[in-house]
């Protein structure tokens, strides 16, 4: 299987950046990656997260170092590399988590503008994995309408849709989510775990990805 992956690898930095073949192999290679069983896996609510991360990571750093140093075949087996990597994103999640949220006081004047459209104003970050584009392309196009008509109680404006795609790498941090959308960290996090995250994660199952 290692042989496999790094013929994969090989293959997909074989083409020119941004092209069809390279973003075709590169899911190839993603793939090959999950089905192979030697990616890090656990139960943690923050686990898709870090995951997103690093297949981002994974994007940007395997034929160049765009984020990082670039992958090295010759000092580590690709699942090695991304497992490292994924670790420190999954201590990063555990440390914020457990890190005790400081109350924030808002003026009592502070409004979100409801002429103001989250989704429309989300940028499209640059050199998205083929992976997470379509995972963004889904949330947009919401096709059965459901994650544009589930959200917190009392605040329509706060959809699965607008969380997801704002949790979508690069991600928003929570305490900036909270600044921004006027709502209390706690109250985003439980409904983007009770109702963003299976739904994430059944599209991810469907699609082959988790």
């Amino acid at each position: 299987m290692e042989e496999q992956l790094a013929r994969f690898v090989v293959e997909t930095c074989s083409h020119p950046p941004g092209s069809l073949k390279r973003r075709q192999n590169f899911n190839r290679l993603v793939r090959a990656i999950l089905d192979s069983g030697k990616l890090w896996r656990e139960n943690t609510p923050y686990y898709a997260d870090a995951l997103q991360q690093t297949w981002l990571y994974l994007c940007r750093n395997l034929c160049q170092g765009t984020t990082g140093a670039k992958y090295d075949p010759h000092k580590s087996q690709v699942t090695t590399w991304l497992n490292q990597y994924l670790k420190r994103r999954l201590q990063d999640f555990y440390l914020a988590a457990i890190r005790p949220e400081k109350q924030r006081v808002y003026s009592t004047a502070f409004q979100i503008d409801p002429s103001f459209n989250e989704i429309d104003n989300l940028p499209a970050p640059p050199d998205i994995p083929p992976i997470l584009e379509e995972t963004r392309q889904w949330v947009l196009a919401d096709a059965n309408r459901e994650l544009g008509r589930i959200h917190i109680k009392s605040r329509p404006d706060l959809t699965c849709q607008v969380l997801i795609l704002r949790r979508l790498p690069p991600e928003t941090d929570w305490k900036t989510l909270e600044r921004d959308l006027d709502c209390s960290y706690s109250t985003l996090a439980n409904f983007y775990q009770r109702q963003c995250l299976p739904r994430l994660r059944k599209f991810g199952k469907d699609r082959g990805y988790l």
